[in-house]
């Protein structure tokens, strides 16, 4: 990869501030394909922190997010649709990766939340979100979830 510029990405924290970070921008010298380089702290598309999300999907009637009923709506509406995905791409990294130990029967006809069949694979600590993001961005099978790529014929 080489870096071809960089480009802001804006970002709200849990106390509701914005903040803006200076991303940079990658081209791959195999493919062409433009990468962005983000942080941990940041999710795809999203426009929270992460530890925001997680906490709102952690403890959704104990939380002091500063995010309207949609947005908190749309956290979990992604989240529910993409959660067997993400366990099956972070069971498949774990195959690759010769991981001992890999839970057996995570899919969403078990009697367990979510969040527990996530906590299985990466664990219910601080920061679960970012294990789940970071591996699956990495090796290229994270899915668009813009509102442009959801629309119908467009």
């Amino acid at each position: 990869m080489r870096v071809i510029g960089t480009r802001d990405r804006k970002s709200k924290e849990r106390s509701g501030e914005i903040k803006v970070y200076n991303i940079r921008r990658l081209s791959c010298n195999h493919c062409g394909r433009i990468h962005h380089e983000l942080p941990d702290f940041l999710v795809p598309y999203k426009r929270y922190e992460s530890a925001c999300i997680e906490r709102v999907l952690s403890k959704p009637s104990h939380h002091d997010i500063p995010a309207d009923e949609s947005t908190l709506y749309r956290w979990f509406d992604w989240f529910k649709n993409f959660v067997d995905y993400w366990v099956g791409c972070l069971r498949s990294i774990m195959l690759r990766t010769k991981q001992e130990n890999i839970p057996l029967n995570l899919t969403s006809a078990d009697s367990q939340t979510a969040l527990q069949r996530i906590g299985r694979l990466v664990g219910d600590a601080p920061r679960w979100l970012e294990r789940i993001v970071r591996p699956i961005v990495n090796i290229n099978l994270w899915v668009h979830t813009r509102s442009a790529f959801l629309s119908e014929g467009g």
